[in-house]
């Protein structure tokens, strides 16, 4: 998304009566990562970053709770005066990325955001595309294309996430392939056309999400990323990667909540007995989001040329009892796998 309009941090701006779920929508409808709480008269309240959403939902909450226990009240701010040089001091030092701006009786003036007044940072951390499905339910178009290769906005799928990852600061790629991947190696090369290094892994048979990992033959010194080719999604790789090191875990998977509307009313019984009666239940629960981050050491559970979905190297490191957690992800996120999922797509990038 672009910024360059000067008053886009009024979408930042939201009241204290509005659920989890409105600010998951008016976060990514604004790209900034951030709300600012406001009173009627626009003074700060507090902010909500996309970590204490994350926070809150780790700890229960879901998208109908109220916002209230997750507002920072005492969010570090900047005031009409500060310069843009001490700004930039004051979110460094502080970990932070981003900056109410207040005028002197504290209504919110504007926003310093962190990644619009630096570069990236350049992360030396590998990314890893697994590009080797075949696409079965999305034929007849993946008949002569790989799917990660299917256009999105004039532009394959795979290589907006390569775009995407590189305006993050990545540069270091590997992409598994398989079905058609000769197509995925001669668009690609070896990146220089995108500044970036790419190389492959050649699954000679389907390994599955996480098995294709076991063909590398250097083993990263550093945490990396995993992710599917055909999910499009505006998650933050690199917050993903720090969140993965402070939590000290062996693997990371990324989640999407999902809801479920039951079509029929549900009977609730105690054998025969009549107990009650629910219309029309939503059940909720989080769903794999198919981008991950793991440990070099979570290696050691796979087998060279073995097939081993991504679910499966989880289960195997919670069985020698080490640390695998999850990310919540409430950024846009898309699994590209239908035809629905390719026109939805599509649509996307049509009113971008």
């Amino acid at each position: 998304m672009k910024k360059d309009n000067i008053n886009l941090w009024r979408q930042a701006l939201a009241f204290e009566d509005l659920t989890l779920g409105d600010i998951i929508k008016q976060l990514n409808n604004s790209g900034l990562q951030i709300a600012l709480i406001v009173s009627k008269d626009e003074v700060l309240i507090g902010t909500i970053t996309d970590g204490d959403l994350r926070r809150g939902m780790l700890s229960g909450l879901d998208i109908n709770s109220s916002i209230a226990t997750i507002i920072n009240r005492d969010a570090m701010v900047a005031m009409n005066h500060t310069s843009k040089d001490l700004a930039i001091e004051l979110m460094r030092s502080n970990g932070i990325n981003a900056l109410p701006i207040l005028n002197d009786i504290r209504q919110v003036v504007g926003l310093y955001k962190l990644d619009e007044l630096m570069e990236p940072e350049q992360r030396q951390n590998l990314m890893i595309i697994m590009a080797g499905g075949q696409g079965i339910r999305l034929r007849p178009h993946t008949e002569n294309c790989p799917k990660p290769m299917l256009p999105l906005g004039g532009k394959p799928m795979l290589e907006h996430i390569i775009d995407r990852a590189k305006d993050q600061g990545f540069s270091q790629f590997i992409i598994s392939v398989h079905y058609l991947g000769h197509m995925i190696q001669d668009y690609f090369g070896d990146g220089s056309r995108w500044q970036v290094k790419i190389e492959y892994l050649i699954e000679e048979s389907p390994l599955g999400t996480a098995g294709a990992i076991g063909l590398m033959t250097n083993r990263p010194a550093e945490p990396f990323l995993v992710t599917n080719g055909d999910v499009m999604t505006d998650i933050l790789y690199g917050d993903l990667l720090d969140f993965h090191i402070e939590q000290q875990a062996i693997a990371t998977m990324a989640v999407r909540p999902f809801e479920w509307r039951n079509p029929f009313g549900v009977v609730e019984s105690n054998g025969v007995e009549y107990a009650g009666f629910a219309e029309k239940p939503i059940s909720r629960s989080q769903i794999n989001a198919g981008v991950y981050v793991l440990h070099p050491d979570s290696l050691d559970v796979l087998k060279k040329g073995e097939h081993c979905d991504m679910p499966v190297l989880f289960e195997r490191l919670k069985a020698v009892r080490k640390r695998a957690v999850i990310y919540p992800l409430h950024e846009a996120w898309l699994d590209v796998g239908r035809p629905d999922d390719l026109k939805e797509a599509e649509m996307g990038f049509l009113e971008d």
